[in-house]
């Protein structure tokens, strides 16, 4: 089966079992909502989980899990991440893709393959990471540059300018 990485426990947060969690998901409220079963991957196991509440503190998400009530018992995973099963992903608008759909794909220019995906970068906006048999570069995903995407044959085509390469 596969996971979906969607947060990253930072550290424990009072006495009473709560995690402080980095969000990596933009469906943070539907992700961690009361009873919304997740896994925390420790020592390469992916653990069942269930949220029993969650709220919003200073940039981060405090997630409590039923069972899991106590720091005694939750320490443990501090520093692990979060996973859903990808059965459980959102089906996103036509034209918009996950991350983990667009890393691994093939790139090409002028139908020649130039490379392929080895991370999408998330900032101020989203960056394809791009290597070559020589070199990496980075590609802003933007209309710009982005003139097609297929997932479904791993393929992204590329407006690729003068110092690009």
């Amino acid at each position: 089966m596969e996971y979906i990485k969607v947060g990253h426990i930072v550290n424990t947060f009072g006495i009473r079992g709560e995690l402080k969690v980095e969000s990596l998901t933009d469906f943070a409220e539907m992700r961690y909502k009361p009873d919304q079963e997740l896994y925390i991957k420790k020592d390469n196991k992916y653990n069942s989980v269930i949220v029993k509440r969650m709220r919003e503190h200073k940039g981060f998400l405090l997630v409590l899990f039923k069972d899991l009530e106590d720091i005694n018992l939750v320490q443990q995973y501090k520093d692990c991440d979060i996973y859903i099963h990808r059965d459980n992903i959102h089906v996103l608008p036509i034209g918009e893709y996950y991350y983990f759909e667009l890393a691994g794909c093939d790139v090409y220019s002028n139908n020649m393959k130039i490379g392929n995906v080895t991370d999408v970068e998330d900032g101020y906006q989203t960056i394809l990471r791009i290597s070559t048999d020589e070199k990496e570069f980075l590609v802003p995903y933007v209309p710009a540059f982005i003139k097609n995407v297929d997932i479904a044959h791993k393929r992204i085509d590329i407006n690729v300018i003068e110092g690009m390469l």
